[in-house]
């Protein structure tokens, strides 16, 4: 099912339980725009929310993933509404925009993966990262990119990169600007793994297919343990578990992999 997202600059469409959401401005290499990042926004929070989603899919059209940013409308195409705005407005606008798209796409209840045909960089490697996994073909390379414009960094990137490759990568990262390739991407633990470039999407397609065919409530409770893996103690994160676990086991999913095991079959999860 194709969705109207409101503009050609970025498609979705929902196929076999995957919404496949594509950053289509292959010219610029798929940077930001005024009407690329809002339908993004409200893609993230709609397929998020949409029951006949399982997994979000994210990728970007010809030979790049997102270059973050439109460098050209950082000069004199800057918007004057913008221009005319207080420093407090500037930084809460900012915020907001920040919020509803990294922040959006790190609330997602679903699985997100991101498929990288090629460079993803400054608010672009953002965007992969908040993503759970990250799918790179071999010709793809990442990088911070804010050095080279003169900028600090936003959409949570110094925080995401941290906790992807650890404190000392990151600062290198980020203070060198340097462009990394796939393959050391797969090293550090920046992408989960490299595959051929004419093989990208449909691998990374199936594996978002794969996942979206899971048992929805297990998946979203794996997440919550995930996420509070890297904000709790042991003791609580283990006790909160705990309670997840117990949730878990009344589910009619649940008693359908039991009994799929039983019957030594493939389980058909329906989310509930």
């Amino acid at each position: 099912m194709e969705i109207d997202t409101g503009t050609n600059e970025l498609l979705c469409v929902v196929r076999e339980g995957v919404a496949l959401i594509t950053l289509n401005r292959p010219e610029a290499r798929n940077a930001m725009s005024d009407k690329l990042t809002p339908a993004l926004r409200t893609q993230i929070k709609e397929r998020g929310e949409d029951p006949n989603v399982g997994a979000l899919l994210i990728t970007g059209a010809g030979t790049a993933f997102c270059s973050g940013g439109d460098v050209k409308g950082m000069g004199a195409n800057r918007d004057k509404k913008k221009l005319e705005m207080s420093h407090d407005e500037r930084v809460a606008d900012l915020q907001e925009r920040q919020r509803l798209l990294t922040g959006a796409l790190v609330s997602v209840r679903k699985p997100t993966i991101a498929a990288l045909p090629g460079p993803a960089v400054g608010a672009g490697l953002a965007l992969a990262m908040a993503c759970d996994i990250r799918i790179a073909a071999e010709s793809a390379f990442l990088s911070t990119g804010y050095l080279k414009v003169g900028l600090s960094g936003d959409y949570g990137i110094a925080w995401l990169l941290s906790r992807l490759v650890g404190t000392s990568r990151a600062r290198e990262l980020m203070f060198t600007c340097d462009r990394v390739d796939a393959a050391r991407c797969e090293t550090i633990g920046l992408v989960n793994r490299v595959v051929p470039d004419n093989t990208l999407q449909s691998e990374a397609f199936a594996l978002a297919k794969s996942i979206a065919e899971g048992p929805t409530i297990a998946i979203r409770y794996m997440k919550d343990n995930l996420d509070e893996a890297l904000m709790f103690d042991f003791a609580t994160a283990r006790d909160h578990e705990a309670e997840r676990m117990i949730r878990t086991q009344v589910t009619a999913d649940h008693k359908e992999a039991v009994q799929a095991f039983i019957d030594k079959r493939k389980p058909v999860f329906k989310g509930g």
